[in-house]
């Protein structure tokens, strides 16, 4: 007997000793606060109007809280904590009334100032399954017992911390590694443009747009159009936004040429209108600037362009990266609920990249995330890339979000994210981005569908 009992122990620490290693490599520990967390936190307190809410990690003797609403508490001793619970059952623990359990009515939970009479927690689970730590809603009264429905919710928001946790570890993994070998920049003159070539740029129509096609990755249907400025410079011939934009944002010319943009995007889609056979059917996504966005009235300004065009709202997305949004929330959030009114479509540009947290896809009214080019380009040299965009694409699911994958030029890149359950993708391997009048070639196809020849129709 006194052996089994020592083999049990030894399966017991064994187990221990890789669950730690898995927190370890997390990073979560004594770490800073980080707003993602506080999200599911308050996501929870508000859908289950709980007294209290705590997300912990378990080392080896406490419970480190890393968000809570409500009482604020920091840590909380192991031993006969609610993560011991749910570590031995593996699973999620639901006591609607703690009087009225066998096991536990002779115990009294307190949580700072709040006796507890009811709580629920789930597991937060490492990649491979180690439960880290747990999502718990405490209550003051007991309550009637958990509906399914109400016990998925919960472990949905403990997966939204797993896989919050998870892109934290990939990324610090990544970090660790080293940085990658950066492409050769193209070398250009950095004392051009000036502000006086942008304005006779704009004043002479030197500025076209041109469009790359978004498709359903299993179909190759086009389901829409993203609007990419160029200039055709009657000496330098056609050239890339990065040839020209850094000095528009330095000089203030980013605002009126971003204007023209948006405007000529508003009259191409009324043109389509005019010629194709399902009119009201295509949509195009305009990318704003941060300084576009900070600027007062652009929800105005974007209802009078629709107001002026005819367009149908629906027709028209606007795309913005996360750190045009992040130097004040408040306004920015008042803005993109203007925008949503008017019945736009929101995507988050260049996911990945930038802050991305948690805390701003579910603050901030977004209809799509677009995962940046440089993770899709990565998926097959190893585990940790694709770890990242499988995380991000987990994220979007449960945030009922739609997600765009940018920068596919594979049937690697594209098998692996059809595998993932993406939708939606954009890339070389579909079509490069085309002028107007090839668009238009395209979008009178049987059922949209883009042929494979289309990847190598010329740009211009």
């Amino acid at each position: 007997m006194a052996q089994v009992e020592l083999a049990e122990q030894d399966f017991y620490w064994q187990q221990e000793e890789a669950r730690l290693a898995s927190l370890a490599d997390t990073g979560i520990l004594d770490s800073r606060a980080e707003p993602a967390f506080d999200a599911i936190t308050r996501l929870a307190a508000e859908y289950f109007h709980a007294d209290t809410v705590l997300l912990g990690f378990a080392d080896v003797g406490r419970v480190w809280i890393k968000s809570s609403w409500g009482e604020p508490v920091r840590e909380l001793p192991r031993r006969g904590s609610i993560f011991e619970m749910v570590l031995t059952e593996d699973g999620p623990i639901v006591v609607p009334d703690t009087k009225a359990d066998p096991q536990l009515a002779q115990r009294r939970f307190v949580c700072r100032r709040l006796e507890i009479h009811s709580f629920a927690s789930a597991p937060v689970r490492s990649w491979d399954g180690k439960i880290l730590g747990v999502l718990t809603i405490f209550g003051s009264q007991p309550r009637r017992r958990m509906a399914q429905d109400e016990l998925r919710m919960l472990e949905s928001l403990a997966d939204m911390a797993a896989s919050q946790l998870e892109l934290r570890r990939l990324r610090r993994n990544l970090e660790a590694a080293g940085p990658q070998p950066a492409r050769p920049a193209r070398i250009r003159e950095t004392s051009w443009p000036r502000q006086p070539d942008l304005r006779t740029a704009l004043e002479q129509r030197q500025f076209v747009l041109y469009y790359q096609p978004e498709v359903e990755i299993a179909t190759r249907r086009i389901v829409g159009l993203e609007a990419l400025i160029r200039w055709r410079h009657p000496e330098r011939g056609l050239l890339a936004p990065a040839e020209f934009i850094p000095a528009a944002e330095q000089s203030g010319m980013i605002l009126p040429i971003g204007d023209w943009g948006l405007s000529e995007a508003c009259r191409q889609i009324q043109q389509w209108n005019r010629e194709l056979s399902r009119p009201n059917s295509v949509r195009v996504c305009v990318n704003l600037s941060a300084p576009q966005f900070a600027r007062e009235g652009l929800a105005d300004h974007v209802e009078a362009l629709l107001m002026r065009s005819g367009i149908s709202s629906s027709q028209l997305g606007l795309e913005m990266t996360e750190s045009s949004l992040i130097s004040d929330k408040p306004t920015a959030l008042d803005v993109l609920k203007h925008l949503r009114k008017l019945g736009v479509s929101l995507l988050m540009d260049d996911f990945g990249t930038g802050y991305s947290s948690l805390n701003h896809l579910h603050a901030f009214p977004f209809d799509a995330l677009k995962i940046d080019r440089s993770f899709v380009n990565r998926m097959t040299e190893g585990d940790q890339p694709l770890q990242i965009v499988r995380t991000i694409l987990e994220l979007a699911r449960v945030l009922g979000m739609d997600v765009v994958a940018e920068g596919i030029e594979s049937g690697a890149q594209q098998q692996l994210l059809e595998t993932m359950g993406c939708r939606y993708g954009q890339g070389f391997l579909y079509a490069r981005p085309m002028c107007a009048e090839t668009v238009t070639q395209l979008l009178h196809l049987p059922g949209r569908i883009l042929p494979e020849t289309a990847a190598k129709a010329q740009t211009d």
